[in-house]
């Protein structure tokens, strides 16, 4: 079965960085679009980033974009998300999702992360 497992969440304070793993097994990694998405108390979960099969470009949230950065190791089967120049406003759960594609918006694919906290304090 696919298990996503993601790390390297934490609290930290503002202007710093943090990088998340995550790590894929169950699939072959290298034909799946791989993607972050977030949720913050009280609100709806929210695309972050997503990094592509084909090696294209990858796609970021208006919101993250600049500070943000996601890649890929195929030969690990590991998806990072390396978070710079972090914001209160960036505190949320963050999960890790495969299979993912895109139409109008990122939509996100089948299988999901348990998630990982991000609190960022001012």
């Amino acid at each position: 079965q696919v298990q996503l497992v993601e790390s390297g969440g934490g609290l930290v304070q503002a202007g710093e960085s943090l990088r998340l793993s995550c790590v894929a097994s169950g699939l072959t990694f290298h034909k799946w679009n791989m993607a972050w998405f977030r949720q913050a108390p009280g609100k709806e979960r929210e695309f972050v980033a997503a990094v592509w099969a084909t090696g294209s470009i990858p796609r970021y949230a208006d919101a993250v974009e600049g500070r943000f950065t996601i890649s890929r190791d195929n030969a690990v089967n590991t998806v990072y998300l390396q978070m710079n120049d972090l914001r209160v406003e960036d505190t949320a759960v963050y999960f890790c999702n495969a299979g993912g594609f895109l139409r109008d918006s990122y939509e996100s694919g089948l299988y999901w992360s348990p998630g990982t906290q991000v609190t960022v304090s001012s």
